[in-house]
């Protein structure tokens, strides 16, 4: 309930945001939005080049036949009236042909259509897919502590949303070119008999255009500011209905204050959505009748014209469904203007997310990771705070880490014991001070060798919903397929006396989220995700409350082959568990992050300082 209690004291920030973000956006916005179009093509050039060419050439064709089926269609009338006033046989020729050709043209223009829609829909899942896999290679770039910023997880948020949201974009903006393409020969004809037409058709459209851009970029302003907001209520929406949550849910009552939280926010969600939605309905409306008025009276006019003789009632045919066709496709274009720039302007969310760069990087000439480590790790007065926080997780740390030795970190909860270590595998980098490894800073070696030299397992590991394979696996992917090492991994772990039992053994879908899956205790689960650790191989292996959900008499048997794990190794080990510490060389204590004292288990005691104190308490609790 945490998470819910930080949704809900950060609300003042959340509103401001929200502020912020409702202010209208200006037409000039609007257009400078549309500089992120030829960046999105690109991307869409990139997921398939020959489909992206035949989309375009099969536009520019279907572009063209409008105007000729409806001149073709022209032709028909007139050659009936003329047909039906001359006396005698008639030669229905030239008619035949008229309206074979119309039909070639309306078997073609469908043709075209469903070719369209087709490379539409399989080019729009292509640009998903590669949008998704790059969005997920970006993110791994990223820093830790960028994603336990709220403000980051929005624009992560948001950037997911567009990688399957925008598809439809690739629609609108090829669609957007056909129809103008269209409307060029469309208005050609109607300039040929009366420019007049075109002056009162722009008339009819452009305030109905008008109204769907301001109405266009109060919703964008809607959803853009509600991002927190919706967050919370999709993790609301998760915590209130699934299986990882139900029994605390059920065993404390939970569901009403969950489903009045939900119901509070989704109502105001609701109210300003509909106020918004009345609105535009209801000057929608103005704006049609304007639009169908403008269009009457052309329409009107061109009856009067041939009503006098003026044209042919084919060429009336011709002009009133071009004149129909134009405002309904100039209507269109407009109309789709503001949803082709709010589009752009959901699309700087996923370009925002991409030119996030991460701090933590790997130099341009990185010093080789020493294989085997000789020294070890210097803290030289190492500080670390997180992002938009003011209190220190971590200061003043100075102190050696051997290579070979085993440490122990003790402390209270919040003392800052996984900092620590987060920290030494570089997945944070110091505010201040610096991490020196065989004599070198931490920062000048190669950040993917150094992290494939540190294996972590932390007390809140991953319970990846996979094969009980791939939970071990996980430990070193690079060896997926090697079956003996995984094997192996788990005897070691003493994950194979729980994976012997599972029907489908190793292959064996684990957790609840797919069919055929089974759910793990606490105590199995720690079992695999410590299998990962023996598959690490790595030189430095860090445990974090490795065996805090196992019993006692299977912690005693993790920690008989533990030494055999760490043999040779450099290791780091976070643990409550006094009967655990005791195994460390030397063992050190933090104190709101800070140094407290370090020593062996002995030299401890006789200090009779905080170690002693905590570990009297704990054996008191044995007696």
């Amino acid at each position: 309930m945490a998470i819910l209690s930080s949704a809900s004291s950060n609300g003042r920030n959340n509103r401001t945001s929200r502020n912020n973000s409702e202010n209208p956006l200006t037409f000039k916005q609007r257009l400078s939005a549309l500089r992120n179009l030829p960046a999105f093509f690109k991307l869409v050039w990139k997921t398939s080049p020959p489909m992206f060419i035949a989309n375009i050439v099969l536009r520019v064709l279907k572009a063209a036949l409008p105007v000729i089926m409806l001149y073709i269609g022209k032709l028909i009338i007139d050659e009936v009236i003329v047909l039906t006033q001359t006396a005698g046989p008639h030669e229905l020729t030239t008619l035949w042909k008229l309206v074979a050709a119309e039909f070639g043209l309306a078997f073609l223009s469908d043709s075209l259509s469903r070719a369209v829609a087709l490379l539409d829909s399989l080019l729009g899942d292509l640009f998903a897919n590669q949008t998704s896999i790059e969005l997920m290679e970006h993110a791994a770039t990223l820093d830790l502590d960028q994603f336990e910023d709220s403000i980051f997880y929005d624009k992560l948020e948001r950037a997911r949303q567009q990688t399957i949201g925008r598809t439809i974009l690739l629609s609108q903006v090829l669609g957007q070119v056909q129809d103008l393409i269209t409307m060029a020969f469309l208005g050609a004809g109607l300039v040929a008999f009366n420019p007049w037409l075109i002056l009162l058709l722009v008339i009819a459209v452009v305030p109905a255009f008008l109204g769907e851009a301001h109405f266009n970029e109060k919703s964008y302003s809607l959803v853009h500011g509600w991002t927190p907001e919706r967050r919370e209520l999709d993790y609301l929406r998760y915590i209130g209905a699934s299986d990882e949550t139900a029994k605390e849910v059920k065993i404390f009552g939970l569901s009403g204050f969950l489903t009045d939280r939900y119901r509070i926010l989704s109502d105001k969600y609701y109210k300003a959505n509909k106020e918004l939605a009345v609105k535009r309905a209801s000057w929608g409306s103005v704006f049609a009748a304007i639009g169908s008025a403008g269009y009457y009276s052309a329409y009107g006019f061109i009856i009067w014209q041939t009503v006098n003789g003026m044209l042919s009632v084919g060429t009336l045919t011709f002009l009133a469904g071009s004149f129909r066709q134009l405002r309904s496709l100039l209507e269109g274009v407009l109309t789709r203007f503001s949803s082709v720039s709010q589009g752009a302007l959901f699309l700087s969310d996923l370009f925002d997310f991409f030119e996030i760069k991460p701090r933590i990087y790997t130099p341009q000439k990185p010093r080789p990771f020493p294989r085997p480590i000789k020294e070890g790790f210097v803290f030289e007065n190492v500080g670390f705070k997180y992002l938009n926080s003011e209190k220190w997780a971590n200061r003043h740390l100075s102190f050696t880490l051997h290579a070979g030795e085993k440490l122990a970190l003790v402390g209270e909860n919040g003392a800052g014991k996984t900092t620590l270590v987060k920290l030494l595998a570089r997945l944070y980098d110091p505010s201040e001070g610096r991490i020196l490894l065989d004599g070198y800073d931490l920062r000048e070696y190669d950040l993917t060798e150094l992290r494939q030299e540190i294996g972590v397992i932390f007390q809140d590991f991953v319970k990846f919903q996979m094969s009980a394979s791939s939970n071990i696996a996980v430990g070193r992917i690079a060896e997926k397929e090697n079956k003996n090492r995984i094997e192996n991994s788990a005897h070691q772990s003493l994950a194979d006396t729980v994976i012997e039992k599972l029907p489908g053994k190793y292959d064996q879908i684990l957790g609840k989220r797919f069919a055929k899956g089974v759910e793990l205790s606490g105590g199995e689960w720690q079992k695999v995700a410590l299998g990962r650790a023996y598959m690490r191989d790595a030189q430095v292996l860090i445990l974090d409350e490795p065996t805090a959900a196992l019993d006692a008499r299977a912690e005693y048997e993790v920690f008989q082959r533990f030494a055999e794990l760490t043999h040779g190794k450099t290791a780091v080990l976070i643990s409550h568990r006094f009967s655990t510490v005791r195994m460390a060389d030397r063992i050190l204590v933090l104190d709101n992050g800070e140094l407290h004292e370090i020593g062996s288990h002995e030299e401890l005691l006789a200090n009779d300082g905080r170690y002693a104190e905590l570990f009297r308490l704990q054996a008191r609790g044995y007696q």
